[in-house]
């Protein structure tokens, strides 16, 4: 299991829900890919609006815009582990934003085997 406190980079990535990496969700593909290169976690988290760099809002509330609602996908790790990863998430954002943050991890525990 991967230690982690103090000191370390978020690394968030938003795209679309519809986007895909070779037939699959790409939110799916960079989670996936988080967890074989040994990152602390990744967790996605769905938009309900948004809007990005092609201006188009996307909402919950419009039926004909509902089907690529924005995704953000969040990975925290130490700050090596973090950059070492960009790299792979240059080849798979084709269109999107990703952004750095610094933090503080004050507490990182997982469930026992048996929970």
């Amino acid at each position: 299991m991967t230690r982690l406190t103090g000191t370390a980079l978020r690394v968030t990535i938003f795209v679309g829900e519809n986007d895909t990496w070779h037939h699959r969700p790409l939110h799916s593909e960079i989670v996936h890919r988080a967890h074989k290169a040994g990152l602390a976690g990744a967790s996605v988290f769905r938009g309900v609006e948004g809007f990005g760099a092609s201006s188009l809002i996307h909402t919950t509330r419009l039926l004909s815009l509902s089907e690529d609602l924005p995704v953000a996908v969040v990975i925290v790790d130490t700050e090596e582990r973090v950059r070492a990863f960009l790299p792979q998430l240059d080849e798979l954002v084709a269109e999107g934003l990703v952004i750095l943050d610094d933090c503080e991890v004050i507490r990182y525990v997982g469930r026992g085997k048996n929970a």
